[in-house]
């Protein structure tokens, strides 16, 4: 099923269609549940935060901008945030904070081609390691700023300017 189709589907979705729903469903669930596993680790979890992705596509529908990407890289990055958020529910009730580091690479990205996964790769390098660990916290862990703040042992307005400074080098250096 290509990005069209996804689209019409998604559509119908908006304005609470059940058929259109299932039918999105049935075409996505297979690579997105793929994601959801390769970030959970764990088959139980995975569905279980699969289950709410889906059900947050079916209450967000209507929020879906075509200007902003394809329907299934948005599909995606919300199952990405619910998976996050169960990660970190998880570690925070256990009591384990934040405190493994993870290093942002163009794997993180879907539907890239092999030469923007090298150039995204090469920009991301180009950060600082504060700047590099701010936006994968911020937009690949789905922390607030304040959260943010909090894990990178920053102010808050120092955090969000962190944030603010790697995006805008890394639109400068990708040509956005």
């Amino acid at each position: 099923m290509d990005h069209e189709q996804h689209l019409g589907l998604l559509k119908k979705v908006a304005v609470g269609d059940r058929a259109a729903f299932q039918k999105l469903y049935e075409a996505t669930s297979a690579q997105l549940y793929a994601v959801s596993l390769k970030i959970m680790q764990n088959r139980d979890l995975a569905e279980d935060a699969l289950q709410e992705a889906f059900i947050r596509i079916w209450h967000n529908a209507q929020e879906y901008t075509p200007a902003k990407g394809k329907v299934l890289t948005w599909m995606i990055s919300i199952v990405r945030y619910r998976c996050f958020d169960a990660l970190r529910f998880n570690k925070v009730r256990q009591g384990n904070g934040l405190e493994q580091e993870e290093v942002l690479t163009s794997d993180d990205f879907v539907e890239l081609t092999e030469i923007e996964k090298k150039q995204l790769d090469f920009c991301m390098d180009e950060l600082e390691s504060k700047q590099k660990q701010a936006i994968h916290l911020a937009f690949f862990g789905g922390l607030t700023h304040q959260e943010v703040s909090a894990h990178i042992n920053s102010p808050l307005g120092s955090s969000k300017s962190l944030i603010r400074r790697g995006m805008q080098s890394l639109r400068r250096c990708l040509g956005l």
